[in-house]
């Protein structure tokens, strides 16, 4: 495509969209049955949408996103383990060379913040970054679930519920602090417990970046007269740009945690003042 094609597609395209919002701002916004502080109380809070789990118990539907998400990545990797890696090839192919460049992503980052236990905190990071951009980008597929009430609700991303967030902090907390005891016994909890606010900056990270982009998109249609183009455009560049921010932003911050708690200090060798005099003593009388 030509320069001026491309120019030429470029004003197209800005004069459709330019003209779909205009005929949007035209048609008005329709009276809703609840206030813009109850929708955003109830995107954040799910009280008037929980989902009925097996008859159970009442749940958020963050709940029943995680568990959709759990079983679709051990799924994928079975299937990945038994029929893909056994025919890795020596020249790869493409889908061979993206789970290549993607494990290495993550082993650098490792092997850099953590060079002196990086093999476990390798694989952790891995799984963490990769359930995190997954959970993130889940919502945009629009899974349906039936509310107590009767409703209809779209799944949302799994650590856009505060409870999820809270427990994948916790849990690299957690190994964060197995890395350090493993490395340096008693001294290792000394160091991590230094950190004692990491668990909570990394959950409420997690659930405010997360959040924020549910409450934009839920503004956003709130109004009908930018429910139109904007939602797609606003939903697909929030969960994208969330999805992969995130899980960089948490396993690296979990890899340099972990590469400072497991940080072994060799032991400064005790000077014997005595044997030094002694030597010098033997020089001065051989001298």
């Amino acid at each position: 495509m030509t320069k001026k094609r491309k120019i030429v597609s470029a004003v197209i395209l800005g004069i459709l969209m330019v003209a779909t919002l205009v005929g949007a701002f035209i048609v008005g916004a329709e009276p809703r049955a609840e206030s813009i502080q109850e929708t955003m109380q109830d995107a954040v809070l799910h009280e008037s949408m929980q989902v009925n789990f097996f008859g159970i118990a009442k749940v958020n539907p963050g709940l029943v996103s995680a568990y959709v998400v759990t079983g679709i990545l051990f799924v994928f990797a079975l299937i990945v383990r038994i029929f893909v890696i056994p025919r890795f090839k020596y020249v790869p192919g493409k889908f061979q060379m993206l789970l290549e460049e993607l494990v290495g992503f993550f082993d650098k980052l490792s092997k850099d913040n953590s060079p002196h236990r990086h093999g476990f905190v390798g694989a952790y990071i891995f799984t963490a970054g990769v359930y995190i951009f997954v959970g993130t980008i889940f919502e945009l597929f629009g899974f349906q679930a039936e509310t107590v009430s009767g409703h209809s609700v779209s799944l949302p991303a799994p650590l856009a519920d505060i409870n999820g967030a809270i427990c994948m902090g916790c849990f690299s907390y957690l190994i964060i602090l197995f890395g350090g005891i493993a490395s340096n016994g008693i001294k290792g909890i000394g160091k991590t417990l230094k950190e004692f606010s990491l668990p909570i900056s990394m959950s409420f990270r997690l659930f405010g970046a997360l959040l924020s982009g549910a409450l934009v998109t839920e503004l956003v249609y709130y109004y009908t007269a930018l429910s139109i183009v904007l939602p797609v455009i606003v939903g697909v560049l929030f969960t994208l740009l969330h999805a992969l921010i995130q899980a960089y932003v948490l396993t690296m911050l979990t890899s340099v945690f972990y590469g400072e708690v497991t940080e072994k200090h060799e032991k400064k060798e005790k000077i014997d003042k005595k044997s030094i005099k002694n030597k010098l003593q033997n020089k001065a009388l051989e001298g």
